[in-house]
């Protein structure tokens, strides 16, 4: 009997002519993230004046050969792009200009991904998964998901499993062991300087991680790192982060796809009201992947020292919200 063929997933990259974009896309492509027997159609979605570029891209995409790929498409057009999409990497987002609030800043982004988030509510598949890349992704998310009525809230996501990733390299640096040897690291919250990176709950090599560090380090170098990575990383390199944050973006979507066989990972969706977290905020809490969706880790104790730095990403979300629902 003749095997069926595995029908391919159809999956958008937006800001596809950037580099993060740029290292994501072979990722997708050779099976990293929904597996290596599922076949992909990709559509690379770009602003009119970067799309030469992104064709440029999907030039080299097809010279890959690579055999999941089964179809590559340039877009300009986000109704078209996403239409059947069952899988989006929003990468494109507007960064802050110079001399630009905050403000200013989600307004400009929220054009965007009102734009995206209609788009997708009207021609995504109905198993969409939406993972917001481009900051503030937080709010971004929050944003293209009330422009999705018709999409559950938990299915656009924003990505704090970069935070996460660094998270856990320091902490495996700084105690000499191989990153997989710690579980239950956590990072609480915006993806922005406030988030707070939690080893309350973590092991390593199943041993209770938090008496194995010292607590000033912890507090007052440890937490403001991971929060200020990617500036650090700006001053070294020169540029943002672009490998790191692609290689996060294929991390999430492959847990959510495929599960976490139990790992706890950080992950930013529509809050149910846990923790103290207003109602639909997208906060990063600790989660479990199982039959394609996330399970928020629930019940946990939460200390005076934890609900302090919790509730400022609270605030600061809150604040963000009340600016992206004067957009509608």
């Amino acid at each position: 009997m003749t095997k069926s063929p595995v029908q391919p997933v159809n999956v958008v990259v937006t800001g596809a002519a950037g580099n993060i974009a740029y290292s994501l896309l072979w990722r997708v492509a050779s099976g990293d993230v929904f597996g290596k027997d599922q076949p992909v159609n990709l559509t690379l979605l770009e602003i009119p004046a970067a799309g030469r570029a992104a064709e440029g891209t999907a030039m080299e995409l097809a010279d890959s050969a690579l055999p999941l790929v089964n179809t590559i498409t340039v877009a300009d057009n986000a109704a078209k792009a996403f239409e059947g999409a069952n899988a989006a990497f929003l990468v494109g987002a507007k960064p802050r200009g110079k001399g630009e609030s905050r403000a200013d800043m989600l307004a400009a982004n929220g054009k965007i991904f009102i734009e995206q988030g209609k788009a997708l509510n009207d021609a995504a598949a109905q198993d969409v998964r939406v993972l917001v890349v481009g900051n503030p992704a937080n709010t971004n998310a929050y944003i293209a998901s009330k422009s999705a009525p018709d999409i559950p809230g938990d299915r656009f996501n924003a990505m704090m499993r970069l935070d996460h990733n660094r998270a856990l390299s320091m902490l495996a640096q700084h105690l000499d062991v191989p990153s997989t040897a710690l579980e239950r690291v956590v990072v609480w919250g915006n993806h922005a300087d406030t988030q707070f990176p939690d080893i309350t709950y973590a092991t390593v090599n199943g041993e209770p991680l938090a008496n194995k560090v010292d607590r000033d380090w912890y507090v007052d170098e440890f937490i403001p790192r991971v929060a200020k990575r990617g500036g650090e990383i700006i001053e070294v390199r020169g540029k943002s982060s672009a490998a790191s944050a692609a290689s996060a973006a294929v991390d999430h979507m492959r847990d959510w796809v495929q599960g976490t066989d139990g790992r706890w990972v950080t992950v930013a969706q529509a809050s149910t009201s846990e923790y103290g977290v207003d109602a639909g905020l997208v906060f990063g809490v600790p989660a479990v992947g199982t039959g394609g969706t996330w399970e928020p880790v629930a019940g946990l104790e939460v200390s005076d020292f934890q609900r302090e730095r919790i509730q400022a990403n609270v605030d600061a979300l809150r604040q963000e919200a009340e600016v992206a629902d004067a957009l509608f």
